[in-house]
């Protein structure tokens, strides 16, 4: 890479230190004082000079990482401590560095202290836009087209009910022939060590770890569709949590996925692993069937699931308890 490095580097002899540390893994470096630019926009004109910069690295989430905005290019930030501990104060400068971090593939702490206070103060506000960005960046290692890449998540118990195994092998075959497709299997740890045993040898297929609700949210958020694999489903909230996110839905044909998901009007119903390859091909190209399982499984959820209504319908049983 040739690298833009972005600091106040009067105040950091640091700078010069992880410089070398670019340099000496075979890339070019340049320094440059966040003093001489006055705007992003600075920087953007910057990026399109020869030599082409490739990427770009910046102490200090404000000083240096707002500068980045605008660069084009792949960007990591070095928090440099101020911006932590008093810039993040001001409401401006708060939202400016959210939004660096949010655009960021990777922020650096040098301490644990500095660490907590910046997950505590900043990371927490935008973990809804991050949550996939680990998994995302591993499935583009071999295509590097993180922008086109098509994310199937799959939110499961790991367990033999929900046969999370079930679309391992199709999915790594169709993943050889296109590449910018990955399916990302979460769930918490009961029967881990099979599932991650098999998922290792399957290209393009990821196992995470358990989220908390919020991170399951934004992870739903910045992927393609929902998948449902299991042999037998009461109702699954994921389908529910997906349709109520704009989520498209992909389930499994049996009877508890069924009865709230209506086939081509708010999911799409598959009985095979090679059916699920088909609709899933026949999804990606069809924005209209896109739009149309979106709107339809929102309505489904305002209308046979309102929360407002099922929590005036649980609070009048309750009352019969008395």
């Amino acid at each position: 890479y040739t690298l833009i490095y972005l600091d106040m580097i009067a105040c950091h002899i640091l700078s010069f230190l992880i410089s070398n540390h670019i340099v000496a893994a075979g890339h070019t470096c340049v320094l440059c004082d966040t003093r001489e630019f006055s705007s992003a926009s600075d920087v953007s004109s910057l990026m399109k000079q020869e030599p082409r910069f490739e990427a770009a690295l910046a102490i200090h989430l404000f000083k240096g990482g707002r500068l980045l905005l605008d660069a084009g290019v792949p960007f990591g930030v070095v928090f440099g401590g101020t911006d932590v501990n008093e810039d993040v104060k001001d409401e401006h400068k708060r939202a400016v560095m959210e939004e660096v971090l949010h655009k960021a593939r990777f922020a650096v702490a040098f301490t644990d202290k500095l660490k907590e206070r910046a997950e505590e103060l900043l990371v927490r506000n935008v973990s809804l836009q991050k949550s996939l960005q680990l998994w995302v960046l591993m499935a583009c290692v071999r295509t590097k087209q993180e922008e086109n890449l098509r994310v199937f998540l799959l939110v499961c118990g790991l367990r033999r009910v929900k046969d999370p195994l079930y679309l391992l092998e199709v999915f790594a075959e169709w993943h050889s022939q296109n590449p910018l497709v990955a399916l990302i299997i979460i769930g918490p740890k009961v029967g881990r060590s099979v599932c991650c045993v098999c998922v290792c040898r399957s290209v393009g297929v990821y196992l995470a770890a358990d989220l908390s609700q919020e991170e399951l949210h934004a992870a739903m958020q910045k992927s393609f569709a929902l998948v449902n694999s299991s042999l037998s489903e009461g109702m699954s909230a994921a389908i529910l949590e997906a349709m109520d996110l704009g989520l498209p839905v992909l389930a499994r044909d049996v009877p508890g996925n069924a009865a709230i998901v209506e086939h081509e009007v708010t999911g799409l119903l598959y009985s095979s692993p090679q059916e699920f390859v088909s609709m899933s091909r026949k999804l990606l190209d069809d924005h209209e069937l896109q739009e149309r399982l979106v709107r339809n499984g929102k309505n489904y959820i305002t209308t046979c699931h309102n929360p407002m209504k099922e929590r005036i319908s649980y609070q009048n049983l309750v009352e019969t308890l008395h």
